[in-house]
């Protein structure tokens, strides 16, 4: 039989009791302390609290202010509590911490219900979203799997925690945690979820798609809403039940909710996929380079870093334009590739041409590679015909198949190219901008980078040249071959095809494109006025002074050959492309700023003067097609142009508020149209720029007008009407005969 415990035994034990727990609580509190202070490993200071770590994408930002795209390591993106909706904030304290407004960091109720749920095999997470802040936060290592470790890991969480709730505001610490969370997807923070799955912002959020934006953070692959529909769904549904529980949604508005579609609106966020992939990675080199010459660094000293450091750059962009000239630039190509291959049928495009297809198996990225690892030239050769799996692009999209690697360097030399640009002349801004066919394939830029022979186009600088030395547009000129002698060399004589015979205005030639009156103009000002003239409209590749650059047989990008342009229609003043209006960090510091210089090339007469010319191209020259077949019959002038072989096409539209430029070919010169019928840039480039105006001028918003050309305030003494030279001519005509000439 047991004995009673005796009134001293049980003072004593319970003494002991005590000791044991009083020293369990003195050895914890003294545990916690020297966590506290970093002797179980460093802990983030004041300072670091105070400006945590994250990698935050930068955002390139449109003229109307909507995100182009972003530069990121983490797609993240901050946003304040103001900009985010109630439903999201709603929504996360249902369902991760419904004490989040009433605890200091440590929810410990609900830590020791935790406990005992997992005790009895009903596993839950006990952590507040002021600790799961801290492990996003400050834990490289992420969340541990070892136990022990993983137990530490939980102590310094509730120190850095309770050192969250002392400094910063629920509203901050909620706005901290949305903004470091991941959503899958490459979709880091709120801001970059609202984008990437509903393309939206955070303030716009409904209570669905919040509901499910939370829901993906207990599982980022098993609620993803892109992979796992049904599980997503299921688990949005139980969050707005908890949403309810809560009182923070009506039973009403749930019933409502419940029944509705998950809708995404997915944006995949990726670097080469969205908009203007081209002048984005253009842009990130510029502003590199710019940093660097302006010595533009963080207060530190440190250099910025435009993946993780969240700068926000604003940029000229039209979000609707550059939109406009992608689905143009698609629309066109699609069936202009068609055509190309069909003018090949029954013919070899390669014969001959061994050297091209040895160079493009040299620049390709498989070739690079193998050599990297150290393949002979031999097994290289072997390699690449070697029928093997390849993902090759097409205009229906990307195909995968198996084929040989030389064969796919055959196929993308036969592969058009295509690039555009367009700007406002008034200020130099750059409102649209495609430098390829598609960036995922083929990342060169053919806008800025890349230069090609530009023809035709040219020809305005020479005709520009003879306006300027008192050259009517009416003058006549015999329209036959021209010989231009060239100091140290042969004479200079041009060919021409499409010739028409007789005597040509000026103004005719020029529609016309007709090589010979070009020529003519050429033998009267000479190639270093042309050359001169060039420069000062900003082409920066060279120029040469000789006398075939009136038919343009020196190379420029399509960014100089648009700012060239805007100079005749901005009333003879170049101002340079820009594309960046400023750059500011995340706190909105303005850390860089740029504003066009406007530079005078010509005097206004001339430029109005070449604007009539121009129009004359459109009406009833090479570009008639404009509005004869694409029904753009607002006052644009043009330019076409094509290159020996038809190699290049181009075509140049002005108008008052737009200048655009297109220009089309293969990525090697040796592989063109068969015919200049099927090759030349009223053909390869000019419905491109149909496209894009058509829809430019279709949206009221854009406030593109279709008025003409202002002619100058103080008039144009050069006679550009052709029947009033006319007269003028035959009234000197008979003055001459009077006075016996």
């Amino acid at each position: 039989m047991n004995k009673a415990l005796s009134q001293g035994e049980i003072r004593k034990y319970n003494y002991r009791l005590w000791k044991i727990l009083i020293g369990a609580m003195v050895l914890f509190a003294l545990f916690i302390i020297s966590i506290g202070f970093g002797l179980f490993g460093e802990l983030p200071s004041f300072r670091d609290i105070e400006h945590p770590k994250s990698n935050q994408a930068s955002e390139i930002v449109t003229d109307d202010g909507k995100v182009l795209g972003t530069y990121f390591v983490q797609n993240r993106s901050n946003v304040t509590y103001p900009e985010i909706s109630p439903n999201v904030i709603n929504a996360l304290i249902a369902t991760e911490d419904i004490r989040f407004r009433e605890h200091s960091g440590i929810d410990f109720k609900r830590t020791f219900t935790i406990i005992l749920y997992n005790l009895i095999g009903k596993k839950q997470g006990g952590s507040t979203i002021t600790q799961q802040l801290a492990l996003n936060l400050f834990s490289d290592e992420g969340r541990q799997k070892n136990m022990v470790k993983r137990m530490l890991q939980k102590f310094k969480e509730w120190v850095i925690a309770v050192k969250l709730e002392r400094n910063y505001t629920k509203e901050e610490i909620i706005v901290m945690y949305l903004n470091t969370v991941d959503f899958g997807n490459q979709a880091y923070g709120i801001k970059s979820a609202a984008r990437v799955y509903y393309n939206t912002t955070p303030d716009k959020l409904t209570v669905s798609q919040a509901a499910t934006l939370i829901g993906i953070l207990k599982g980022i692959t098993r609620y993803s809403p892109t992979r796992n529909a049904e599980r997503s769904l299921a688990r949005r549904n139980t969050i707005m039940g908890l949403m309810v529980k809560a009182e923070l949604l009506t039973g009403q508005e749930f019933d409502t909710e419940k029944e509705k579609p998950l809708g995404l609106r997915f944006n995949a966020a990726t670097v080469n996929e969205g908009i203007a992939p081209y002048f984005r990675a253009v842009l990130k080199s510029d502003i590199r380079r710019i940093f660097d010459e302006r010595s533009i660094t963080k207060p530190d000293g440190t250099p910025y870093d435009l993946d993780r450091d969240g700068l926000r750059i604003i940029t000229t962009i039209n979000y609707d334009m550059q939109v406009y000239a992608e689905e143009a630039q698609k629309e066109y190509m699609k069936i202009l590739q068609a055509s190309f291959l069909k003018s090949w049928k029954g013919r070899n495009p390669f014969k001959g041409k061994e050297l091209q297809i040895e160079q493009g198996i040299k620049r390709s990225d498989r070739y690079k590679a193998l050599v990297l690892e150290g393949k002979s030239e031999e097994e290289i050769k072997t390699d690449f015909n070697t029928p093997t799996k390849l993902t090759i692009f097409s205009w229906k999209g990307n195909i995968d198949t198996i084929m040989k690697p030389i064969d796919s360097v055959r196929y993308y030399k036969m592969l058009l190219r295509n690039a555009m640009m367009a700007m406002d002349p008034q200020t130099g801004y750059v409102k649209a901008w495609v430098g390829g066919i598609n960036y995922e394939h083929f990342k060169y830029d053919q806008v800025k980078m890349g230069t090609r022979q530009v023809g035709s186009t040219a020809k305005p600088f020479t005709y520009a040249v003879a306006v300027e030395n008192g050259y009517s547009p009416c003058f006549t000129v015999l329209n036959e071959p021209v010989s231009i002698d060239v100091p140290g060399g042969e004479p200079w004589v041009p060919r021409s095809s499409g010739t028409v015979p007789g005597y040509l205005t000026l103004q005719k030639g020029l529609a016309l494109s007709q090589n010979y009156i070009v020529a003519y103009l050429m033998k009267q000002v000479g190639p270093t006025a042309v050359a001169t003239l060039a420069k000062k409209m900003g082409i920066t590749s060279d120029v040469p002074a000789y006398p075939s650059i009136a038919l343009g047989s020196f190379d420029a990008s399509v960014y100089d050959m648009v700012g060239a342009y805007s100079a005749f229609a901005n009333k003879g003043v170049w101002t340079k492309p820009t594309y960046i209006l400023r750059i500011e960090d995340k706190n909105g510091v303005v850390l860089h700023s740029e504003k066009p210089i406007p530079v005078p090339a010509m005097n206004e007469e001339v430029a109005y003067i070449m604007t009539r010319m121009l129009r004359g191209v459109v009406t009833s020259g090479t570009g008639w097609r404009l509005a004869g077949k694409y029904g753009v019959k607002a006052p644009i002038g043009g330019k076409t142009g094509t290159t020996q072989n038809n190699s290049d096409g181009w075509f140049m539209g002005i108008s008052p508020q737009l200048v655009a430029g297109v220009w089309t070919g293969c990525e090697d010169r040796a592989f063109h149209f068969t015919s200049t019928a099927q090759g030349d840039g009223a053909t390869t480039a000019l419905p491109i720029f149909a496209g894009f105006m058509k829809r430019v001028y279709a949206n009221p918003k854009l406030k593109i007008s279709q008025a003409d050309f202002e002619p100058p305030k103080n008039g144009v003494s050069i006679v550009y009407d052709c029947n009033q030279y006319q007269q003028q001519q035959d009234q000197n005509t008979e003055l001459d005969e009077k006075l016996g000439f």
